[in-house]
């Protein structure tokens, strides 16, 4: 089930009326990420896959030999005689962009080797999420962060050219905080969030949960995920604002005129945040019950929560990003929706639904939250946010 490519029509100064064909990588290519960014990549209108990095022990093979395929869809035919190499900056030359769907136990050094050769790095892993320089992207909400990568560049040593890394967030965090930013927008700041996560058992990579841990069970416990939501939140719904140069190190660095900026973690309007994070036993689609409090008072009515999230749109949409959905938020009316099997394949997962809209008698207003953890919630939005940077300018074509 896709969606349509052909929702926004682009205006004449839009690169989306033709950014041409992009080459791009993929690291970690066998893994579960790795196989979802190869099916969205395999039918997009720019990028073109060129190389495939995996594990040494899957270098040298051919793709559909090195790979044990999870995906509904069979292998793309275009990859299954792909060499696979190391992921190593060498065997990517000619990419402009590099999606890395690799664990977290290796991403680091290998993602950080490919920005300082001058790669475009877009990273499904949390390794650089919390680095002061590195956007972390939602890209129906934040984009604007993008303007940190003049910095990143400045300041990485040597100072660099066109490499840089942008994150994207834990897939909890993604299916929630689009509504959360989609109501700020409308309503001004959020005052207090109470988030409880009910996730597929695929976030958790392959093999994944054991078949008598999670088969009629639940599991209360997510290692590091409660605190990766509720400070993640703060980073995407903030804003990027002028900063000092904290040593003489740094300014020394710093070219007259250069205004150093840093994520201000929504700290005009400090945002409180508790999550309670659980493994249930589904395959995909995160279920997230949500309650918010408003600053403005008197807050909004559940009815204009509803027409505001189906009201909402964004940047990626306007700008022509051919993989976004053409409507981010989905409102259901009905009072037991959404549900993973039968929504979370809507828009091909690129959007979130939004159920049970009503009146909380604790803090104002609570709902229900389903998102794609495999889609939008992991390499959908990796791509999008690489559209974005394209159309945007901050990777050149």
């Amino acid at each position: 089930m896709s969606h349509s490519h052909t929702h926004i029509t682009p205006t004449p100064t839009n690169l989306a009326t033709n950014p041409g064909s992009i080459p791009v990588g993929v690291l970690g290519a066998t893994g579960t990420v790795g196989q979802r960014f190869l099916v969205l990549l395999s039918a997009h209108p720019w990028f073109v896959v060129r190389a495939l990095g995996a594990s040494p022990r899957s270098a040298g093979k051919r793709y559909a030999d090195a790979v044990k395929w999870k995906q509904t869809t069979p292998i793309p035919s275009e990859y299954r005689d792909i060499k696979v190499s190391e992921c190593k900056p060498e065997h990517f030359e000619g990419c402009k962009i590099v999606f890395s769907g690799l664990d977290a136990d290796v991403a680091g050094p290998i993602e950080s080797a490919f920005r300082a050769a001058e790669l475009a790095v877009f990273s499904n892993s949390k390794n650089y999420r919390r680095d002061p320089n590195v956007p972390l992207i939602v890209p129906y909400v934040n984009p604007s962060h993008l303007s940190i990568i003049p910095q990143q560049r400045l300041l990485h040593s040597p100072p660099l050219n066109r490499g840089f890394i942008v994150t994207n967030a834990n897939c909890s965090t993604t299916g929630y905080v689009i509504p959360l930013h989609a109501l700020e927008k409308a309503f001004g700041p959020l005052d207090c969030v109470m988030v409880t996560t009910l996730q597929a058992v695929s976030g958790a990579g392959y093999p994944g949960v054991p078949v008598l841990d999670i088969f009629d069970n639940v599991v209360p416990y997510i290692g590091g995920e409660e605190e990766k939501i509720e400070w993640e939140t703060l980073k995407i719904l903030g804003g990027v604002v002028p900063s000092e140069p904290e040593d003489g190190q740094v300014q020394a660095a710093v070219p007259a005129g250069f205004k150093l900026q840093k994520f201000d973690m929504h700290a005009a309007h400090p945002l409180r945040v508790s999550a309670s994070c659980n493994r249930v036993p589904v395959l995909d689609g995160h279920t997230e019950c949500v309650s918010v409090r408003f600053a403005r008072r008197p807050p909004p009515s559940p009815q204009q929560v509803r027409e505001a999230l189906a009201a909402f749109s964004c940047e990626a949409q306007t700008l022509g990003a051919p993989s976004a959905a053409v409507k981010v938020i989905r409102v259901h009316e009905e009072p037991d929706r959404p549900q993973p099997r039968l929504d979370r394949y809507f828009q091909d997962g690129a959007g979130v639904d939004v159920g049970r809209v009503r009146q909380c008698p604790v803090l104002d207003v609570k709902f229900v939250v389903l998102s794609n953890n495999v889609s939008i919630g992991a390499a959908t939005s990796s791509i999008i946010n690489a559209e974005v940077a394209v159309l945007k300018g901050v990777v050149p074509v």
